[in-house]
């Protein structure tokens, strides 16, 4: 029997992804859960709400709630924070980057990365250099990963999974869908989400 799957939907600019991106895979292995990284981008997905920029820019007081929670809660996982300026940046070339790794192996170690070059270390993910330094570390070919990156195939992918998730109500980052179709927002839902999606596992091989 096939181990209960996870989508776990995250956005490179999203604080709370951080975090997140750095616990889940331990977690669902410890749980028996697959999971299934999805890059996707939540521009257009704000841009349908009438925002321009993200909510915690929009909204002062919500901002430095969340930027004092990211440090406390990287202080708690022993992750290193340094805020990233601009926030947020475009994450349009990291995502489509991503998916060209998760094609080939190494994007989930490629994600990761980056968030701790962007909240760990406060580099511009939306700088090509920066993205070059990273696949550098992992010992893939900056210049041909960039150029799979930009072909017709993975640019329509990316629109396709940001569309996608907009059908599954997703309206924030992390996101995690179990395959009943359970949505479980933020780096604080991750747990329930393990639980609920074994949970369903069981029941379905019981029943």
């Amino acid at each position: 029997m096939s181990a209960p799957v996870i989508d776990f939907w995250f956005e490179f600019a999203s604080t709370y992804s951080y975090p997140a991106a750095t616990r889940i895979s331990a977690l669902a292995a410890d749980a028996g859960v697959a999971m299934r990284w999805r890059p996707f981008l939540l521009g257009p997905i704000f841009k349908a709400r009438g925002w321009d920029t993200s909510p915690f820019n929009l909204y002062a007081d919500k901002g430095r709630y969340m930027w004092r929670d990211l440090e406390r809660l990287c202080i708690e996982l022993r992750l290193p924070f340094r805020r990233p300026e601009p926030f947020p940046q475009s994450s349009l070339l990291a995502a489509r980057v991503a998916l060209v790794g998760l094609d080939d192996g190494w994007g989930e170690d490629f994600s990761r990365r980056v968030f701790h070059a962007e909240f760990g270390e406060g580099r511009r993910i939306d700088e090509q250099a920066v993205i070059a330094d990273v696949l550098s570390g992992l010992g893939a070919a900056a210049e041909q990963v960039f150029a799979r990156a930009q072909c017709d195939d993975i640019k329509a992918r990316l629109r396709r999974q940001t569309e996608q998730a907009q059908r599954l109500g997703v309206f924030g980052a992390p996101s995690f869908v179990t395959a009943d179709g359970e949505l479980f927002w933020g780096n604080d839902r991750l747990e329930q989400a393990l639980r609920w999606a074994k949970a369903g596992a069981i029941e379905r091989r019981a029943s």
